[in-house]
């Protein structure tokens, strides 16, 4: 059977999360299979590089599928975006790839973005995508911060107790912050890229980084909480409203 990977963005706000949920809630795996079902007989089952949480988005989710056509890559997003209408995912892209090729073991590297934005007015257009605090934040300090969170560690504190991973231990290749214009304030912008995530560990360490921001932690209590390996030396876990899985990399990209 042909294999093909999907890129693809959504609005996770509907949502569930990614994966399918029982009968009544609403997923984006769900949407996509349905989809599927429409051009050929299902049931369809894909897999998806990240199964993002309830609420998070994404705009550059990957996920593979096989299928007993083999498709023009350019006619199946097309069928494919017209029958998830309404619903707010798209097929960015699909590609015909080879048999062995996975969205999720085939991965090196999953990238994600969270967005923050500080005003007192309440935000209009981003609301959903957003998180949203009312005091701007120490940029310099949350960088430090985030310094002691790259590299190989013991990411236990920043872990959800629910998470299935086998271990806590990952690597964390890149945490970046950066500071963008918004009108009546400011956006911080908090970049992680990493080969695999904990869950809720995005979540976790960005609303860690907020408290010093804020001034309530300094950037070396980022460093005490790590080395605690204590979820509750934890800061709080942001909202996921403003979390965007961007990217992932593959030895050799599907898509060109």
């Amino acid at each position: 059977m042909p294999r093909f990977a999907l890129l693809i963005d959504y609005d996770g706000t509907p949502f569930s999360g990614w994966q399918r949920q029982a009968a009544g809630q609403a997923s984006v795996q769900g949407a996509v299979e349905a989809a599927l079902a429409r051009l050929e007989p299902g049931p369809h089952t894909i897999a998806a590089a990240g199964r993002t949480d309830s609420g998070v988005h994404a705009t550059g989710q990957v996920a593979t599928v096989d299928l007993s056509r083999d498709w023009d890559p350019f006619r199946l997003s097309e069928a494919l975006n017209w029958h998830l209408k309404p619903a707010p995912v798209a097929i960015v892209r699909a590609a015909r790839v080879a048999d062995d090729f996975h969205a999720r073991f085939s991965a090196v590297e999953r990238r994600y973005l969270f967005r923050l934005v500080a005003r007192r007015a309440p935000v209009t257009h981003d609301k959903g995508r957003v998180w949203q605090v009312l005091n701007p934040l120490d940029l310099s300090a949350m960088q430090a911060g985030a310094a002691h969170l790259v590299g190989l560690h013991d990411f236990t504190t920043f872990r959800s107790t629910m998470c299935q991973s086998k271990g806590p231990v990952k690597t964390l290749d890149e945490v970046t912050i950066t500071e963008h214009a918004y009108v009546g304030g400011v956006e911080y912008h908090f970049a992680l890229r990493a080969r695999s995530f904990l869950h809720n560990q995005v979540r976790s360490i960005v609303g860690t980084l907020e408290r010093v921001g804020a001034g309530a932690w300094s950037p070396a209590d980022v460093a005490t909480a790590l080395e605690a390996k204590d979820r509750a030396a934890c800061g709080p876990v942001c909202p996921p409203q403003g979390l965007y899985l961007t990217g992932v990399g593959y030895p050799e990209g599907p898509f060109g």
